[in-house]
């Protein structure tokens, strides 16, 4: 029997070529480009899973999770965006999506990661599974780290993408600040850590777990 799939994205574009990907056995029983469109549709072809994109007109993912998941406890929701920010993974991870990846996805990975959510597997994509895990184990206790405390929010935010190998550049456009902003919150994070490079930025966030 195949998996029903419903497509929400707002580029009809991207829907056309997710629908030429999908392989034998996942049938896509209808797309949406925003939210209330999706609500209704996937009220109306209540599919096994949807594809989901973060950012939409009249809301985003998160609010189509939210309006259709009491109805249909039985209807999975995979993330599948562009983004990778921190807020926007976890934001629908919490409405109940079971798995976020980005559009980088090759076809064969995108079409397991269906089938694995139908299953009831959560999948992400490799570089997002780390902060999730981090994310959701917050209320567990965890030892006081002074030197971590010194950072502020802004600062702690930055230190991840760079701690996972975005550029400056890439940094800016994710936090929506300039790149000379970046720049003096990395120099900042580097002195208030007594560290001296990038390197060892990253090994520092790795032994914390933070990336």
């Amino acid at each position: 029997m195949s998996i029903r799939v419903f497509v929400v994205d707002d580029h009809e574009l991207f829907r056309s070529g997710v629908r030429s990907e999908l392989s034998e056995g996942l049938e896509i029983v209808g797309d949406a480009g925003e939210v209330a469109e999706a609500v209704d549709g996937i009220r109306a072809t209540r599919p096994d899973v949807v594809l989901l994109d973060v950012h939409l007109p009249g809301g985003g993912g998160r609010q189509v999770i939210e309006a259709t998941r009491g109805e249909r406890p039985q209807t999975r929701f995979l993330a599948l965006s562009v983004s990778d920010a921190a807020e926007d993974v976890i934001g629908v991870i919490r409405a109940g999506a079971r798995g976020y990846v980005t559009k980088s996805i090759s076809a064969d990975d995108l079409n397991a990661a269906v089938r694995r959510v139908h299953e009831g597997d959560a999948v992400f994509s490799p570089r997002l599974a780390g902060f999730v895990l981090d994310t959701f184990s917050a209320d567990v206790p965890t030892p006081v780290d002074p030197e971590l405390d010194l950072l502020t929010a802004r600062e702690r935010e930055v230190l991840r993408f760079i701690a996972r190998g975005y550029a400056y550049k890439e940094v800016a456009h994710e936090l929506g600040i300039a790149a000379k902003t970046v720049e003096t919150h990395v120099s900042a994070v580097l002195r208030k850590l007594q560290l001296s490079n990038r390197y060892e930025l990253t090994r520092w966030a790795s032994d914390r777990r933070l990336v």
